[in-house]
């Protein structure tokens, strides 16, 4: 399937998510990368969005809260090309109730080629990234032929 390239900017916009029992660990990160994220555009989920900005003293976008469709806001805006990185730390051993919501997010992400991070060292190979205060032309399927594609609506007799 041939790519398209979608453009990054220098400032990144950012989506950062935590379920309950990870929210003090995703606010510790983000304090100990505070100078990081200061010029980047941010976005959160509910709880976790009041919780970041009264901590850090940044401008957080706050969506809905995750079980509340904050999740599926967040994977609207990356099929949009609102969000660039995904930082979700996810508790994989206590279940949610919006469960498909998660696995629909992170879908989203994998089809459009976001980066994810799931957890503190992916987030800090992440952002410590040479790439991540740069330019970057992200490749994307290009779905146009998908989209496109002819449908027989018409079933044959039986």
């Amino acid at each position: 399937m041939p790519h398209k390239k979608i453009a990054m900017q220098h400032d990144k916009k950012i989506a950062l998510v935590a379920h309950d029992n990870k929210k003090q660990d995703l606010l510790e990160w983000a304090k100990f990368n505070h100078k990081l994220l200061a010029h980047h555009q941010i976005f959160a989920t509910g709880t976790t969005g009041k919780m970041l900005e009264r901590e850090l003293g940044l401008k957080v976008v706050k969506l809905k809260s995750g079980p509340l469709g904050g999740d599926q806001q967040i994977g609207a805006k990356i099929v949009e090309n609102k969000i660039d990185f995904l930082i979700f730390f996810w508790d994989p051993l206590e279940p949610q109730p919006h469960d498909p919501d998660v696995k629909a997010l992170l879908r989203m992400a994998i089809v459009w080629n976001i980066p994810i991070a799931n957890n503190r060292a992916s987030a800090d190979f992440m952002i410590s990234s040479p790439l991540m205060d740069s330019e970057y032309d992200r490749l994307v399927p290009d779905y146009d032929n998908y989209v496109s594609r002819k449908i027989n609506l018409e079933q044959e007799p039986e």
